[in-house]
């Protein structure tokens, strides 16, 4: 039995939520306004924005916090489990230093049975990332600008919509938030292993944006020539640039690279042979060094498609503008892509080199939060990941190394992206005896008759699934799932529909 919500809201600090939010908000505002310096902090670079660091880091930490305690905690429990009150000790450890209360179906007969440890570990797992989805959706914790002041943005850049396809590692999971600081309602976010998107899918994408903008001048009337961008995110290692790099492409960074950019001239050029309209779409390919989370963009090339051998590294622009005045920022940044790529100074790619100056300054904020938090690079540079995300949603998911997911609609049509997780989670987890959790999720539009029961069918066919690709791993009970929809038509949680740790269900089957 659940404590109440109250209670609840404590285990992630949602009584800190609303005042962080505030904060990171007016401090983004602030960071926008005409002439605003930025807080000037000792060894912080002058455009770093250390009110919005101090914001997300504290964000950061008390959530992978919430996760990292579940493992010590569970086992100190082990050790009295065979107690004649084991139960009560058992839930006072877990309200006390998870603030959760455990499932008795998963305590109970443990003087005749061993405790079914992995299934409790894989339970507090799942009711730990309810209860952080509850927070993100209620409180909004990195809540920054406004969906509207964004719109306004990215239109005087030339676009109406931006698309931007990360590679599915956990390490890039904080990329819209943290790495780009960029609003999470205001851009679309789908990952693939080795940002190997689905050129379909964003092609099916395009289409309802374009008729959107057709049938209700959503997000603006197509008669105004704006663009649709659509960008792909690759990363690499600086320190292990062979090892720990993106596995899809054999800690390559250069073959990451080309592959990311192969699916975006396979879209631009399906939406050309489709509708005759590939002008109207702009590409941008994106590197990030996971060690540190500095980005490198590529600079367009004669055709206005990035250059996959030239590009403009955010390291090279933190030095270059250490001194700079941050009310020149944009001026001093596009000067330097200019620099970098004499396709840039072309007045077609104006609007593109202004949005490429925008990610690059929200970058030196990310560089010096690394620098300030982490002593300039993640101890974490491999994976750490807490749990799978499959399917599709995760909207709430902005922080790295906490996700490996998986964006799917079968099983089968990304067979390649579930190997990769449950490979990452056999490091991390199985050798050790602890499963793999995997929130199976399917979001739904609840104005359209009929989608929630088409979506928990959904859920339960993609865990049928996976306990069939997976069969030994899943009836030893080294695989767990927890199956959760969510209505993504309002503003609500997610729904939690099934699993392999609710009552009456063994191993980790379904």
């Amino acid at each position: 039995m659940l404590v109440g919500r109250q209670k609840r809201a404590g285990h992630l600090g949602l009584a800190r939520s609303n005042r962080v939010r505030t904060a990171a908000d007016v401090a983004h505002r602030q960071r926008l306004g005409a002439g605003n310096v930025a807080r000037m902090h000792t060894g912080f670079h002058p455009f770093t924005n250390a009110v919005e660091n101090d914001c997300l880091f504290a964000y950061e930490s008390r959530c992978k916090a919430a996760f990292d305690k579940i493992e010590p905690v569970l086992r100190e429990i082990a050790q009295f489990q065979h107690d004649s009150n084991f139960i009560i000790k058992a839930q006072e450890l877990a309200r006390l230093l998870l603030n959760l209360e455990l499932p008795e179906h998963l305590l109970e007969n443990t003087w005749i049975a061993p405790l079914e440890m992995g299934k409790l570990y894989a339970w507090c797992v799942f009711e730990t990332f309810r209860l952080f989805a509850d927070e993100f959706y209620s409180d909004k914790p990195l809540a920054q600008e406004s969906d509207a002041d964004f719109q306004h943005f990215i239109e005087s850049c030339g676009f109406h919509t931006v698309d931007f396809s990360p590679c599915a590692d956990g390490r890039l999971a904080h990329t819209i938030s943290y790495v780009l600081r960029l609003p999470y309602k205001g851009v679309r976010r789908k990952s693939y292993a080795g940002a190997m998107f689905d050129v379909e899918d964003s092609l099916q994408k395009w289409v309802e944006v374009e008729h959107r903008r057709l049938s209700e001048s959503l997000p603006n009337s197509a008669s105004e020539p704006t663009r649709y961008l659509k960008a792909a995110v690759y990363h690499y290692s600086s320190s292990l640039p062979g090892q720990e790099g993106c596995a899809a492409h054999g800690s390559d960074a250069a073959k990451a690279a080309e592959g990311a950019m192969s699916r975006l001239l396979a879209f631009q050029q399906g939406v050309q042979n489709s509708f005759c309209c590939g002008a109207s779409i702009d590409l941008m390919l994106i590197g990030i060094d996971t060690d540190n989370d500095a980005i490198r963009i590529h600079c367009p090339d004669a055709s206005g498609n990035p250059d996959g051998e030239n590009y403009i590294d955010a390291q090279a622009v933190y030095d270059a503008t250490r001194h700079a005045n941050p009310a020149d920022s944009e001026r001093i940044i596009s000067e330097l892509i200019e620099q970098k790529s004499s396709a840039a100074s072309r007045e077609d790619n104006r609007g593109l080199v202004k949005f490429m100056a925008r990610l690059l300054f929200n970058n030196i904020s990310q560089i010096d939060y690394v620098r300030n938090n982490f002593n300039g690079c993640y101890s974490d540079i491999g994976h750490q990941e807490r749990f799978i995300g499959m399917g599709v949603g995760f909207e709430e998911v902005q922080l790295r190394n906490l996700t490996y997911f998986a964006y799917l609609k079968t099983v089968e049509q990304n067979a390649t992206d579930v190997d990769v997780g449950i490979k990452i989670f056999t490091g991390l987890n199985i050798k050790r005896g602890l499963p793999a959790p995997v929130v199976i999720r399917y979001d739904y539009h609840g104005n359209v008759p009929g989608a929630r029961e088409r979506a928990v069918a959904k859920v339960h066919c993609l865990q049928q699934a996976m306990a069939a690709r997976f069969p030994e791993q899943t009836q030893q009970g080294l695989i767990h799932t927890m199956l959760v929809v969510r209505d993504c038509s309002a503003d609500n949680s997610i729904e939690v529909v099934g699993g392999s740790t609710q009552p009456g269900v063994t191993g980790g089957g379904h």
